[in-house]
């Protein structure tokens, strides 16, 4: 069996990127378009007896020809948006510091030796501040990429081990994963955000409806965010499945490739278990798969829709990840 090398990685994940691309406006059309279906039947039951009647399809498909066109292209357009804007948004969200050879030239000098040693750009090094052991790449492609680290990570870890952290992070840059996971965020962001608002609208609607009586509108809107809803807490964990889990091995394996140094990464890995909650990222479930580790508080990743989302997630137990190093490492002790 042939080896799996780092070039085929990127290569996969270019095509899994357009893969999602192409999947994300397209599997929520058809979920639009269900929901289409279902306000055009109850439309058609509500309509009194003698009207002229025409079938549920030729009127779900009149409703469809306005309706999907206009929410694909808001979703294409937020999909292409947020790919050249998201890595901001995602630095604004956590409220991420940028770090300088000024206010922090060990931690920059570390990230530079990391990136001339796996032949990648200089990243920009940002930090968060908070004392959970966490950290995450970010960007669109190595010339425009972000490295993030945690304050405690960068306090708690020793030399060694903050070099298998941000080496682990080089090889999502390298990998193109970080191109990967921005998409794959951006798409179940699009879909929850826009379902709180639809069905906030939609609530409003009938709250302020004098007469009590719930419009084919009033349904349309609940049926939509109701097919948001189940597009980004489980048809994009199934998307997000595709994309395999295997990235974080494979980080894993590249960096301690890049360090020469796998037992740096057991380290950190084994130090930062237990102890990876990140306040302002405790309750944000779509970037949990940036991380280095789950970022979720315990009651966050007990929820319904964190163990529904969670079933299909790309982070393989940190144990597993630690018994694959300890074999590239000879079990050396």
């Amino acid at each position: 069996m042939p080896k799996i090398t780092t070039y085929d990685f990127i290569e996969s994940n270019t095509r899994k990127t357009i893969f999602l691309f192409l999947l994300f406006p397209i599997s929520l059309s058809i979920l639009i378009y269900l929901g289409i279906l279902y306000v055009s039947l109850l439309r058609l039951e509500n309509m009194p007896r003698g009207a002229f009647q025409v079938s549920v399809f030729t009127l779900a498909n009149q409703t469809a020809m306005y309706v999907l066109p206009i929410v694909s292209i808001i979703a294409i357009l937020w999909i292409l948006v947020s790919y050249y804007l998201g890595q901001h948004f995602i630095l604004a969200t956590t409220k991420a510091v940028e770090l300088t050879k000024q206010n922090a030239p060990e931690v920059v000098k570390i990230v530079e030796d990391i990136a001339i040693t796996a032949g990648l750009p200089m990243p920009k090094v940002y930090s968060i501040n908070d004392m959970g052991m966490n950290a995450f790449a970010t960007g669109r492609d190595p010339k425009h990429s972000y490295i993030v680290l945690t304050k405690g990570i960068i306090n708690k870890l020793e030399k060694s081990e903050l070099e298998g952290v941000i080496a682990h992070e080089m090889a999502h840059i390298g990998n193109r994963d970080i191109k990967l996971m921005l998409i794959m965020i951006v798409c179940i962001s699009f879909a929850t955000i826009l379902a709180e608002i639809l069905l906030r609208i939609s609530l409003t609607a009938r709250t302020n409806n004098s007469k009590n009586n719930v419009s084919a509108i009033q349904i349309f809107l609940l049926i939509l965010a109701i097919s948001l809803y189940v597009y980004g807490y489980l048809v994009a964990p199934l998307i997000k499945f595709a994309v395999s889990r295997t990235r974080e091995f494979q980080a894993d394996a590249t960096g301690a490739l890049i360090t020469r140094n796998p037992r740096g990464l057991i380290s950190a890995l084994e130090k930062i278990s237990g102890n990876s909650v990140v306040k302002i990222l405790s309750d944000k479930q779509t970037m949990s798969p940036m991380c280095i580790a789950n970022p979720l508080t315990k009651n966050k990743q007990d929820t319904f829709f964190s163990k529904v989302s969670g079933l299909f997630t790309t982070h393989p137990p940190i144990e597993e990840r630690i018994k694959a190093l300890k074999i590239m490492d000879g079990y050396r002790t």
